[in-house]
């Protein structure tokens, strides 16, 4: 009961729609992780890329290098993105979902259909990067 008392703003069913799809895309980016990155527990950055082998020739270790570091900048953005789903999802279960972090108003369900993740109202964001 608690729960639905601190997202009251939010209509069941907008809700149980973000969830739905906050899981699918994190759902989604776990399997693109896994195509290029392991997993480690134990690092602050939870995937770390897999160093591709494509020979050893010199033209081979230079696709080799570029290969993994551009896996290793697409991992690091979809750790960042699979993060940021994760807590959303945290605070759904958590029944603070839709609540600004910052001044613990309500975030409009309009900026939260357009972006689930949202820990932030519109003006909280604005004044952390300085544009008001």
């Amino acid at each position: 009961m608690a729960k639905e008392q601190k997202i009251f703003h939010i209509d069941k069913k907008v809700l149980a729609e973000i969830k739905k799809s906050l899981e699918a895309r994190r759902d989604k980016i776990k399997v693109e992780l896994d195509k290029f990155t392991k997993e480690d527990k134990h690092e602050h950055e939870k995937h770390k890329a897999i160093f591709p082998e494509f020979g050893d020739k010199n033209d081979e270790n230079a696709i080799e290098i570029a290969t993994f570091t551009d896996n290793i900048s697409i991992g690091k953005s979809l750790e960042y993105i699979l993060r940021d789903i994760e807590d959303a999802l945290k605070r759904i279960e958590k029944g603070i979902y839709g609540i600004c972090k910052y001044c613990h108003q309500p975030i409009p369900q309009e900026r939260l259909k357009i972006r689930p993740v949202s820990s932030a109202c519109i003006k909280c964001k604005k004044k952390i990067k300085g544009e008001s």
